[in-house]
């Protein structure tokens, strides 16, 4: 009968998740980045009464797709109000590019100015959650704009210019490290590339040795994009429900948001 208690309860919990997510309010624009392209975006609004604390989704070089607007929708049921906007799509840029296109910098700006003006946003310094590539996005954005932004969130991000020759992206990391004071919260799997941990671990060390507050989080058995993969382990699974407290619990400590998740 115990089990059967306990069943029920993780049962319950996980459709009353399910059921705030659902109500999540998702809509999409379109808006101009600074040389005049065309930038999709997608915003998803929590529920409830706003202003709410604002955060910069910036996606991988896989595209934006249901999984990114997945995760975007746990962010908003968690209490943020996102702003993801696409950087491939406006530019008819393939998935899976492997040069980097600086062009596509000025889509994930535009995106954080088009945050800034929701009203429904608080006036504040914002967060951002990237992935894989989207983090390099995110610490070129913290040297340019660094008093715009209160946190960033990497999940197995790019610490290297991917347009970097071969000895940068073995031995250094980019530059802009060196640069921002933005707080970064690395998540990243124990079995995924070596040249990415590689990288990360460096950002890491010299973020630390700057006195930058960083925090390292390293998953046991977890793989490349351990939180969205279609052949997800139990342990990959449990990675991905830690991953998203640790994410929310870093935004809101450097936020500065009360436990109800409200701007001060």
């Amino acid at each position: 009968m115990k089990k059967r208690v306990i069943a029920g309860a993780i049962l319950a919990s996980a459709l009353g998740a399910s059921a705030v997510a659902s109500a999540v309010e998702l809509s999409k624009t379109m808006i101009k980045a600074a040389d005049g392209s065309d930038v999709p975006v997608e915003i998803a609004t929590p529920t409830g009464k706003g202003p709410f604390p604002p955060v910069l989704f910036i996606h991988a070089k896989r595209g934006y797709e249901g999984d990114e607007r997945a995760h975007v929708r746990e962010l908003a049921a968690q209490g943020f109000l996102v702003v993801a906007p696409d950087w491939q799509s406006g530019r008819f840029i393939e998935r899976w590019p492997s040069a980097h296109n600086p062009e596509t910098e000025l889509d994930v700006e535009a995106g954080l100015d088009y945050l800034k003006t929701l009203p429904h946003a608080c006036k504040q310094p914002v967060g951002i959650v990237g992935l894989s590539r989207g983090p390099y996005y995110a610490i070129r954005l913290a040297a340019k704009r660094g008093p715009d932004i209160a946190a960033i969130v990497s999940y197995y991000g790019h610490m290297q210019n991917p347009n970097a020759p071969e000895p940068d992206q073995l031995f250094r990391i980019a530059p802009e490290i060196m640069q921002i004071t933005t707080p970064v919260l690395y998540l990243i799997g124990d079995a995924d590339y070596e040249l990415r941990r590689m990288n990360g671990g460096r950002a890491f060390y010299a973020l630390w040795e700057r006195g930058v507050p960083v925090e390292w989080q390293e998953y046991p058995m977890a793989r490349r994009a351990f939180d969205f993969r279609p052949d997800q382990t139990p342990e990959e699974k449990i990675a991905t429900r830690h991953a998203r407290e640790r994410a929310k619990n870093w935004l809101m400590k450097w936020m500065k948001l009360t436990p109800e998740m409200r701007c001060k």
